[in-house]
């Protein structure tokens, strides 16, 4: 039986990949590199130590890199991060698990100012344990090292005890690297059989969907 479930933020409890992507987008524009976006957001789902050498030399990463984030950043928190919406029934899905007395903790390559926004959006603040960002892991997905500083948050239970829900191929990477099975969702735009492939166990459409199938699912 699951008595732990971790679960990714962006894309996976609330809409913001598009968001992230564009603001992406501008800040590459700004230093001078055109990307399209299609390909930026398929690296949506790391964190920048891992998403900048996917979309740029080594020499622009030590040029501007830094400078990059910190200017996409601030412009994620001023223009995208006040348009970004809860996905439907998470709330619902996160209390359905309380009841069960599952315990809860977010994991995500997000940066730690932008969770208390997320928990909030999501309303669900309230019903967590834990939370872990990319100020707490060397290396973002697909590296384990986020979902492992979330198992060090869970003292007590085992492995196979945990299960982790995320919308991309990085998240199931990751926790599969932590030793963990993920739940992949859609919502966040991959199609399945990217999922599958890096070892979702199950897929569903979004949260509601996972909530409307609980009893079937894995995290029981």
């Amino acid at each position: 039986m699951i008595e732990a479930v971790i679960f990714d933020i962006d894309g996976t409890i609330v809409d913001s990949v598009d968001l992230h992507a564009r603001a992406w987008q501008a800040a590459f524009a700004k230093f001078g590199k055109e990307i399209p976006l299609h390909k930026i957001r398929r690296q949506i789902g790391k964190g920048a130590d891992q998403l900048l050498p996917a979309l740029l030399s080594k020499q622009a990463i030590d040029e501007y890199g830094k400078e990059l984030d910190e200017y996409r950043a601030e412009l994620f928190k001023k223009e995208y991060l006040p348009r970004v919406k809860g996905f439907p029934k998470v709330r619902e899905l996160f209390q359905r698990i309380k009841q069960d007395n599952k315990r809860i903790a977010l994991a995500s390559s997000a940066k730690a100012d932008e969770l208390g926004t997320y928990k909030k959006i999501a309303q669900v603040g309230d019903l967590i344990e834990s939370e872990t960002s990319s100020e707490d892991a060397a290396k973002s997905n697909p590296y384990p090292d986020i979902f492992e500083a979330a198992l060090q948050q869970l003292p007590g239970i085992n492995l196979d005890k945990v299960i982790v829900v995320g919308d991309t191929p990085y998240d199931a990477e990751a926790a599969a690297g932590a030793n963990l099975q993920t739940i992949g969702l859609l919502c966040g735009g991959w199609k399945e059989p990217s999922l599958r492939r890096a070892g979702c166990i199950a897929v569903y459409k979004n949260p509601a969907h996972l909530l409307a199938h609980y009893r079937q699912s894995p995290l029981v």
